[in-house]
């Protein structure tokens, strides 16, 4: 049995893994499906100083309450963010990371500086002066996000090439070029990574739930292989 943390993307909640959680607990593994401060049904937390460090702080407090030591963190989008932040903070409760078309980041990055198309959304933050609305196209549960969650730069001070392994999900079905093209192509080549394929669109715990238990399941089988290999 494994514990699967599941860290949501900009503006959604744990509900956004719902057709990932149930497949997860079939198997039967425990699944920690969160949802960030301010976000969500925590959306009466959101405030100025919410940011990238209470989102990390936010999980480290999971681990810790469920007493997990061998967290299998997994991260869509933005919580790539936070998942390189949680490994970083608390190494001895994780196991392995599992990114879903999501950031990578290396210390010193922010979202403000790793997906600079993005600047004119993130500023887009009404007359609260801090929280970055959502778009129409996602999911109507969505809600505004602390826009100082992206604009704080991470620090980051171990070694990430100490978890068992490290996975990385790319989604090939994006409106024109994918803001994480940049990660997928770097990570091919990095041969402590294992990178994935996925025909799907960015969401896609909603598009590619099956496809995406075969890579969670097998990740916990199969020792770590080199980058882009079958």
């Amino acid at each position: 049995m494994a514990d699967f943390v599941l860290i949501p993307g900009m503006c959604h909640g744990g509900w956004c893994f719902d057709p990932l959680t149930e497949r997860l607990r079939q198997h039967g593994h425990r699944v920690h499906a969160l949802t960030l401060s301010g976000i969500g049904e925590r959306a009466d937390l959101l405030t100025s100083t919410v940011n990238l460090d209470t989102h990390i702080q936010d999980v480290v407090d999971v681990l810790m309450a469920e007493e997990i030591e061998d967290a299998v963190l997994v991260g869509h989008s933005y919580g790539g963010m936070v998942v390189s932040g949680v490994a970083d903070r608390v190494p001895e409760r994780v196991d392995s990371l599992v990114y879903l078309d999501a950031l990578v980041p290396e210390d010193g990055d922010s979202c403000w500086s790793l997906v600079p198309d993005e600047r004119e959304w993130y500023l887009d933050v009404g007359e609260s002066g801090y929280a970055v609305p959502s778009m129409p196209f996602f999911d109507p549960r969505a809600t505004a996000h602390p826009l100082a969650s992206l604009l704080q730069r991470i620090r980051l001070t171990g070694d990430a090439g100490r978890f068992r392994r490290r996975d990385y999900v790319y989604a090939t079905l994006w409106d024109g070029e994918s803001p994480f093209t940049p990660t997928y192509r770097r990570l091919r080549e990095d041969p402590s990574w294992t990178v994935h394929e996925l025909e799907s669109r960015h969401n896609l715990m909603r598009d590619a739930p099956d496809d995406l238990l075969k890579i969670l399941l097998r990740s916990l089988e199969e020792p770590a292989r080199p980058a882009g290999r079958p």
